[in-house]
């Protein structure tokens, strides 16, 4: 955990952490490696300050640490830290944020 706190993106990128996908159906039946979908859902972790506008100041990210968002199925920069696997994406690739 100690090496996400000093983790911070830069500009409008945000660092998310996908959910695991579903190892089991509603009734119990295992399902196998490849016939898992990949998830999309993802938590937010970390936010950079913004993007740089023209005239010098940030705009600030729309997002905040703990919302919840919907991913691309592709695209995004995959790091581990603490053994964790996350995924650093522009703000501008997240498609949705889901409300509360």
């Amino acid at each position: 955990m100690a090496a996400l706190k000093n983790f911070r993106p830069l500009f409008d990128r945000v660092l998310v952490e996908r959910f695991l996908p579903e190892l089991k159906t509603k009734s119990g039946i295992m399902i196998p490696q490849k016939g898992q979908a990949k998830v999309l859902d993802a938590t937010v972790v970390a936010t950079g300050p913004g993007a740089r506008m023209d005239d010098g100041k940030n705009q600030q990210v729309s997002v905040t640490v703990g919302d919840r968002v919907l991913l691309p199925e592709y695209g995004g920069t995959k790091i581990t830290l603490d053994e964790k696997e996350y995924h650093l994406f522009r703000e501008g690739d997240i498609l949705a944020k889901y409300e509360s």
